[in-house]
């Protein structure tokens, strides 16, 4: 096999391994909490498990990608999988009473070492492979970040379903090793000489993961029994928009920007990233969502939710390979729109799930298999064209860059959906159920009991249902929008940008 090819396969298959653990969680979010001792009904609580993963992998992607112009691929990947097998340790060794601290803190490690491995394995390939035929190589490493993507929840479900969810972060350690021996023994260490090495924007980098983070930490409500928002919530959100702006105005006047928009189609690209953004806000609802919808209303263990959310995941991956072939036939614009409004769709049918979902059916058809299906689809057909088209935007000295930029706004997407659907979600959960008092068993025959008691649960369930309800319209709302965005795509007719001379951005795929 060409070194080259070995090199790069290593690479995606580092790459995979980090997709499969963003979203290993979704899908032992209930386990996790019942080991820990927190009521279920405080899922809040566990929120941070899940964003701190996500906040890690967009806070680091950009820096460290552009971290190995300097230093060299291979020895930023070694690094990066060091410090993701630590995280790794740090995560399974969580326990009651400061569990959920200490899993956050490991996953944020995870999410940063992680993080920079899909743009530093782009970087490679524009590194090994001329300019014509490099697009193809970053869809290859792009398809093992979306198969990661898609196989994490079912993955952490049949681990922890057969051993323990700790088995999903102690796995990783020998996987690491094995992966170390082989990045060292294919991946080329090649460093530009000192006066062509690029320049790195730190200031950049930590303004962007500084705003993210104050959003982030601005819609975490610990009471939202109490209120919408914690004490600290206003003050802090307008301190992420003031750093978010910050961000804004330093990248303008920069000369070593994360992203340089010289020669940029500046309106397709920002629409195309503008989808990818709203298509991860959708995708995490629905990791996340799904599986509780089947854990605390149909209560079925973390296998079986992952089974349920089979139907959309299967789905997802099959139309991203429709996506790609249809894209290549009638361009990009066509397959976003009509995907994000497929997903529109699909999500308004979820949130009409009938209160005995599991009985509904489109005929011989069981509806939560359907209804998942079309979502599925929906998403799905997005994946191939938001990536292509943001190459067909971007001049080819920046494709490693642009490709990276897709997931950087995905995961953005995901980490401000997931913050602010849970709080909005577990706010109106609360107010649903602030007039509820548990019964208790004193002066009551234990008949007369377990009527309130059945009466009280019932209640409980139906505001969940509410709750979740609601989240998957705004879900629909957000695909729409997404679909109206897409119309300022690039259509097929569209001019690929010439080259510039420089090929610094494509080198970094920061």
């Amino acid at each position: 096999m060409e070194r080259r090819r070995l090199a790069i396969g290593v690479g995606g298959a580092v790459v995979l391994v980090a997709a499969l653990d963003a979203y290993v969680v979704t899908t032992i979010l209930v386990t996790v909490l019942r080991e820990l001792k927190l009521p279920v009904d405080h899922l809040e609580r566990i929120t941070p498990v899940v964003t701190g993963f996500l906040l890690g992998y967009v806070a680091a992607m950009p820096l460290l990608g552009r971290l190995s112009d300097r230093l060299g691929r291979r020895g930023v990947i070694e690094a990066c999988l060091v410090v993701f097998a630590a995280g790794s340790v740090v995560t399974a060794l969580a326990a009651a009473p400061h569990g959920v601290l200490v899993m956050t803190i490991g996953r944020a490690v995870q999410g940063m070492a992680g993080g920079a491995l899909l743009p530093v394995t782009m970087a490679l390939a524009g590194d090994l492979w001329e300019e014509k035929r490099r697009p193809v190589v970053l869809g290859a490493i792009g398809s093992a970040q979306e198969l990661g993507s898609a196989l994490g929840p079912l993955y952490g479900a049949a681990l922890a379903s057969a051993a323990s969810w700790r088995l999903i972060f102690w796995i990783n350690v020998p996987v690491v090793v094995l992966a170390l021996v082989a990045v060292h023994f294919t991946v080329p260490n090649g460093r530009p000489e000192p006066a062509d090495r690029p320049g790195i924007d730190v200031v950049g980098g930590v303004l962007l993961a500084a705003g993210l983070g104050l959003l982030v930490v601005g819609v975490y409500n610990p009471a939202p029994d109490e209120s919408a928002l914690p004490s600290w919530g206003v003050p802090t959100l307008v301190a992420g928009a003031v750093v978010l702006a910050l961000f804004v105005l330093w990248e303008i006047r920069a000369r070593t920007r994360l992203l340089d928009l010289a020669g940029t189609r500046r309106g397709p690209l920002f629409a195309t990233l503008g989808v990818s953004f709203l298509s991860g806000a959708a995708l995490i609802v629905t990791l996340v969502d799904v599986q509780l919808v089947a854990q605390t209303l149909l209560n079925e263990d973390a296998l079986g939710g992952a089974l349920r959310l089979a139907w959309f995941l299967g789905a997802l991956l099959v139309a991203a390979v429709l996506g790609g072939l249809v894209t290549a036939r009638i361009g990009e614009r066509t397959p976003l729109v009509v995907g994000m409004a497929v997903a529109a769709g699909g999500y308004a049918l979820i949130a009409n799930w009938p209160a005995d979902m599991t009985a509904a059916s489109y005929g011989p058809l069981p509806r939560m298999a359907v209804d998942l299906v079309v979502t599925g689809l929906g998403l799905g057909l997005v994946i191939a064209p938001v990536s292509s088209a943001v190459l067909r935007t971007v001049p080819a000295a920046q494709f490693g860059i642009a490709s990276a930029a897709v997931v950087v706004a995905r995961m953005m997407g995901m980490l401000l959906g997931i913050s602010a659907l849970t709080a909005w979600g577990l706010r109106r959960f609360h107010t649903l159920t602030a007039h509820l008092q548990p019964p208790l068993p004193f002066f009551l025959s234990k008949s007369e009991y377990n009527a309130a008691l059945a009466t009280y649960t019932q209640k409980l369930q139906d505001a969940l249902r509410t709750e979740y309800q609601e989240i998957f319209w705004i879900s629909a709302a957000l695909c729409a929008l997404g679909a109206v965005v897409a119309l300022a795509a690039p259509g097929r007719r569209a001019e690929v940008p010439a080259s510039r001379p420089s090929g610094d951005q494509l080198l970094t795929g920061s």
